[in-house]
Formats: structure tokens, sequence, C-alpha cells
């Protein structure tokens, strides 16, 4: 409690709260979309799909702990909120990449936001680095899945030529 018996909301509830509702936007498409998808021919080493939701959710926590570290080392200043602003960046890319794809029907277009979120990725760890190097590394998990997704989508647009 803070003085007068008022409470103060901690930096990581806000944190998890803004990626709770970004996170929402993934699920912006029609059964129809999903059976699109469903139906597409899949590389034969893709053994690991039922796995992907969870893999997500330990890159979401990994970087939204690295959000929370960076803000909690210089809270407040313009540096700190422009890295804010690239996590909520990132974020919105990533969550993206389901629902756009889904919606136009397009392979291509989910390789290129896939590939879009990995340089943002890449600039936010270069850009958080000097704050933190704990914060950077915990970005090193979106570094490592998010290009396997994106070439998991380039090789399914190759399987899939109509639905790319």
């Amino acid at each position: 409690m803070a003085d007068g018996g008022v409470t103060m909301i901690k930096s990581w509830m806000v944190i998890l709260g803004v990626g709770f509702i970004i996170a929402l936007g993934a699920n912006f498409f029609t059964p129809d979309d999903r059976k699109w998808f469903n139906r597409l021919q899949r590389p034969r080493w893709l053994t690991f799909e039922k796995l992907i939701p969870v893999i997500w959710t330990v890159v979401f926590v990994c970087a939204g702990w690295s959000a929370y570290i960076v803000w909690e080392r210089n809270p407040g200043t313009t540096e700190t909120w422009l890295r804010m602003a690239t996590y909520i960046l990132l974020e919105i890319l990533t969550i993206a990449y389901t629902p756009v794809m889904f919606r136009l029907r397009s392979l291509k277009v989910g390789t290129i936001i896939g590939g879009a979120g990995f340089v943002v990725g890449l600039l936010l760890t270069l850009f958080v680095l000097p704050v933190s190097g704990s914060a950077a590394l915990l970005l090193v998990p979106y570094l490592l899945w998010s290009p396997i997704g994106t070439y998991t989508t380039w090789v399914m647009a190759r399987l899939n030529p109509r639905d790319a």
C-alpha cells in the first residue's frame, strides 16, 4: 500500500495486462479460416506441431520478463518507453501472424510477418542489451523459435502453391 491506503499497480501487472490484451487478437479468425489452415500439407519433419502453443507460451513469458527487467531498471524514461513500444510492436507482429495469414489465406503473408517479427526481435534485443544482459538473454528464445516458425511457413507455401 502506498500513502493514504491507495494500492499501487505494479509494473509486472501492467506488462502482463497489456500482453494479455494484445494476445486476444490471436483469436480473430473464423472456423473456415482454421479449416483452410488444417487442410494444408505440412513438411514430414513437422512432428512438433502440437507443442507450438507451449513453445510460444514460454517465448512470451520470457519476453514479458525481459520487459519487466528493462522497465524496472529505468522506469518512465523516454528510452524505456521506446523500448516498451518496441516490445509491444514485437508482440503485435507475432500475434498478427495467425489471424492475418488465416484471413488472407496466404502463407506468403505469414512468412513476411514472421520475418518482420524476427527483425524487430533482433533489433529489440540489441536495444535492450545496454540496459540488461539478462533482459536481452530472455529474448533469445524468440530469436531461436521465430525463424523456425517462419521457415516452416515458407516450406508450407512451397508445398501448397495455391495457398502461397
